[in-house]
């Protein structure tokens, strides 16, 4: 906090520092680079190429559906709805919400959240974790 003088001698009365508020443009930027991430990691395991005429592309604001497009092998190899959330305060309920009424036909919903200076976290259904960390068991 912030002292000022408050005119009666010596006393100071304390004031409220304001945040600089990050303008809209930042803030979409910032979300645009973790679905960029998020396409990036998917390439990365899958061995299949992302960007914009791939079958692993991070999808255009404004635009319906799943913040990452995932076409043909990229969605066999990777099925889930993928919904990416950069913000500093979380909402997780209504962001869950939003991942299922995007979910694709034979998908899992995935969130993948991140605050400023914080690591992206993985957020799903503990049934459908569950059953893929059976299969990885069973299968390693």
């Amino acid at each position: 906090m912030k002292r000022t003088k408050n005119g009666c001698g010596d006393h100071s009365v304390p004031t409220k520092v304001k945040k600089k508020k990050i303008t809209v443009s930042a803030a979409k930027a910032k979300g645009r680079e973790l679905q960029q991430w998020t396409c990036s990691m998917i390439s990365k395991i899958t061995g299949i190429p992302w960007g914009p005429d791939e079958l692993i592309a991070s999808r255009e604001g404004a635009q319906n559906g799943t913040d990452v497009r995932l076409i043909d092998k990229a969605l066999r190899l990777f099925p889930f709805s993928v919904e990416c959330k950069r913000q500093e305060t979380w909402a997780i309920p209504n962001w869950i919400q939003q991942a299922r009424s995007n979910q694709l036909k034979g998908t899992d919903w995935l969130l993948v959240v991140k605050k400023s200076r914080q690591p992206p976290i993985v957020v799903m259904d503990a049934e459908c974790f569950f059953k893929l960390m059976e299969k990885v068991i069973n299968n390693g």
